[in-house]
């Protein structure tokens, strides 16, 4: 049961992440119309080819309802699928399930996921203080009602550094804790940004010494193993294997997808260090018929380092509390023998917040159709790309295959 490898991702477009002070500034309807032409164009098809739609649910300014018949019309389009996902930095791998899975029900020939993240200008009757409180603690709740305004956040619980850090510590307590392990997971990804022109650190590279000693933020997590939020934005087209075999490159089929949600809090988690990419990616490979062995790449969510070692461990590619070992002992760069977000990832291309994802995701297609230069894998026919939402809370995997 699952997808069949019958859709494929045939275009992409990406902003260059840039800091918010710099970035220009667009309306949402007009940031996703500009990366659905450039999509368009990549993959060598007219906008009459789309007539399905999947968009994030919570980053609109111009509307909080109708989301997808709005972007419809401002596009011009005739929908038979629409679809709204609010997953966080999971969404973008859960766009291309979405997407695909309707295109393998026969819905839809086409489906354009686009993720606008450039900052949109305020209207007259925005209120900045009240946008600025609603951000001051995170991602986590404020309103009236909500678990985590009872119980967390009075409690010194907030913000995104605090879970990850409460994660870490857990892991140091059972396994032990590498320091050197997990700056090297910033170095290697690092070096790979320094072969991307497009990385917000490309020309910049690190030592394991430079992250030791960069500022302390939340203990164990030094500043440069946390991303940096950047103003951006991303976009892909999914279509039917037919429609994609006419594409301007080599499609990269749609072969296995899993998703899990176990709490919106770690402060909920039966267990902080059995995440959801576990049974998630479990589906993945399951669907895929593929194992971790087989992968030629892994583009995996690294919003944090400990983000990447609880992935590589419970998605497979090593043994549980093994992850540090795995690190050290393997070559995490486009050179290596473990090739891991050849694009620099997040910590080295930049987050251009929840589409930070879907640069994995097009670091993945880009791989598949031999289109990266300098950093291009000899191997690049088989793609592992995880999503990660909130505090581990939600996380997405896909499996990508050339055709």
């Amino acid at each position: 049961m699952g997808l069949k490898g019958a859709a494929a991702i045939v275009g992409c477009a990406q902003y260059k992440p840039e800091k918010y002070a710099t970035a220009p500034q667009a309306f949402t309807l007009d940031q996703i119309a500009d990366l659905a032409r450039l999509a368009l164009e990549d993959a060598g098809l007219a906008a009459r080819s789309l007539d399905g739609l999947v968009v994030p649910g919570c980053y609109f300014n111009e509307a909080r309802q109708f989301v997808p018949a709005m972007v419809g019309e401002h596009l011009g389009l005739r929908l038979n699928f629409g679809e709204v996902i609010d997953l966080g930095g999971a969404s973008s791998v859960g766009m291309a399930f979405r997407a695909a899975a309707a295109i393998e029900l026969g819905l839809c020939e086409a489906v354009l996921c686009v993720m606008p993240m450039r900052v949109a200008p305020m209207g007259p009757n925005v209120d900045p203080a009240a946008m600025a409180a609603a951000m001051r603690y995170g991602g986590h709740s404020t309103v009236f009602g909500a678990p985590e305004a009872e119980f967390d956040l009075p409690y010194g619980h907030m913000a995104q550094n605090t879970g990850y850090a409460m994660i870490a510590q857990r892991y140091a307590a059972k396994y032990g804790y590498d320091p050197r392990a997990m700056a090297k997971i910033v170095v290697d990804q690092r070096t790979n940004a320094c072969a991307n022109p497009d990385a917000v650190f490309y020309g910049k590279p690190l030592t394991i010494e430079d992250v030791l000693a960069s500022r302390m933020v939340a203990d164990p997590l030094r500043v440069l193993e946390i991303v940096m939020p950047l103003a951006g934005g991303a976009a892909f087209i999914v279509a039917r294997q037919e429609l994609a075999r006419g594409c301007r490159h080599r499609p990269a089929l749609i072969r296995g997808f899993g998703e899990h949600i176990h709490s919106k809090s770690p402060t909920y988690a039966e267990d902080m260090l059995q995440t959801p990419i576990g049974p998630a990616s479990r589906k993945a490979f399951e669907m895929s018929g593929f194992r971790p062995a087989d992968m030629h790449m892994a583009q995996i969510y690294d919003c944090y380092t400990i983000t990447v070692l609880l992935t590589l461990e419970d998605a497979g590619f090593c043994e549980k509390g093994r992850g540090m070992q795995f690190v050290l002992g393997h070559d995490l760069t486009y050179k290596g023998d473990f090739p891991m977000n050849t694009h620099g990832g997040q910590l080295g291309f930049g987050q251009a917040g929840a589409a930070g994802g879907t640069s994995q995701i097009i670091e993945a297609v880009h791989q598949i159709q031999g289109r990266c230069g300098a950093r291009q894998l000899k191997k690049h026919d088989l793609a592992y790309v995880s999503g990660t939402g909130g505090v581990m809370s939600e996380q997405t995997a896909l499996i990508l295959q050339g055709a």
